[in-house]
């Protein structure tokens, strides 16, 4: 992939969000770029496992997850990510499975790992505009992701 973030910084300074510092990548991409589909979580990863079955054609799910000390994203959805050609993940939450995802050629960022998995409970939504770490994400922008960190466009930028 032909593009580094600290470059898209210098180039678009002003059309850029830039996530806050915090989240890491614990996939097997070190690069990821693609169109957002936004996902809010009410602790149970269930929408998400089902979005993954569908074509993902290089997007990348920003997920948002309620409080709660667990992972929502582990190898099997990674695995199946891959599959189906999704770029990744930002992850406002937890993943787990770590040892294996970085095996798996998928982007996947996220504030930290957590070995339980999501409970089953209460649906969430998709598509709907998310918040956090700073940065506004509605289905339809584009993020970009490198070893320094991740950026948000409403434009397609590389």
């Amino acid at each position: 992939m032909g593009f580094l973030t600290a470059d898209l910084c210098d180039a678009f300074k002003e059309d850029l969000q830039v996530l806050a510092p915090g989240f890491w990548n614990y996939g097997g991409k070190a690069k990821m770029k693609g169109q957002i589909i936004t996902v809010k979580l009410n602790q149970s990863n269930q929408e998400l496992g089902q979005l993954l079955k569908t074509p993902g054609e290089g997007r990348v799910i920003v997920v948002d997850v309620n409080p709660g000390y667990f992972a929502v994203i582990g190898d099997n959805l990674a695995k199946r990510a891959f599959d189906n050609d999704w770029a990744g993940f930002v992850v406002n939450g937890y993943i787990r499975d770590v040892a294996q995802t970085l095996e798996i050629k998928v982007g996947i960022w996220a504030l930290g790992t957590c070995p339980r998995k999501s409970p089953e409970s209460i649906p969430g939504l998709l598509n709907h505009p998310l918040e956090f770490g700073g940065v506004k994400f509605e289905s339809g922008m584009y993020v970009y992701a490198d070893q320094d960190g991740v950026i948000v466009s409403k434009e397609a930028l590389a």
